[in-house]
């Protein structure tokens, strides 16, 4: 597997490798033993999996603490651009935002630790987005922020999402006050 960093401390984009032949393909798509190698030494306890089509934006989501999340995002059938935001109050990239495009050729994946709101929109049909998370949902534990707050400046590459009613009235970023 491979391992790259993004700018902004923590996130990591996993590429694994695939071995393939007339047959089809196979590939390792999690392994405790090698992403702790990699400094990313989290346990999972929850998977989660969700089907949209082109044009469904779901987001930008968190859990508070005690019950944070980290996750680790991937797609198995479509494409999918994830975003992400920083509202960690004391890192020098607070409000910041990291995008990765999540697609089936790659079969990459994004680990996003707790700390960030996170989002994505569906760019294919039948798009299946599949998440691990180091905790269990927990409702009373869940917050959010506006998707195309203009303070975020995040390019979701399309011009009318499906979005859900409850996303449509997330706070703006500067009315949130951030748990983390």
């Amino acid at each position: 597997m491979e391992f790259k960093r993004f700018a902004i401390e923590g996130l990591v984009e996993i590429i694994p490798r695939k071995f393939g032949d007339a047959r089809g393909f196979f590939l390792e798509s999690y392994s405790y033993k090698v992403f702790a190698a990699a400094g990313i030494e989290v346990t999972f306890v929850q998977d989660n999996q969700s089907l949209s089509q082109k044009g469904v934006l779901r987001g930008l989501h968190f859990q508070r603490p005690p019950h944070a999340q980290g996750k680790l995002v991937r797609v198995t059938s479509g494409s999918a651009l994830d975003v992400v935001v920083d509202i960690r109050k004391d890192s020098p990239t607070y409000g910041q935002h990291q995008t990765c495009l999540l697609n089936t050729e790659q079969h990459n994946m994004f680990y996003v630790p707790p700390g960030f709101a996170h989002g994505f929109v569906a760019l294919e049909d039948n798009t299946t987005f599949l998440y691990k998370c180091t905790d269990y949902y927990y409702p009373t534990s869940e917050g959010g922020i506006m998707w195309n707050d203009p303070a975020l400046n995040i390019d979701w590459n399309i011009q009318e999402p499906l979005v859900s009613a409850k996303d449509a009235v997330l706070p703006k970023f500067a009315d949130f006050d951030s748990p983390f």
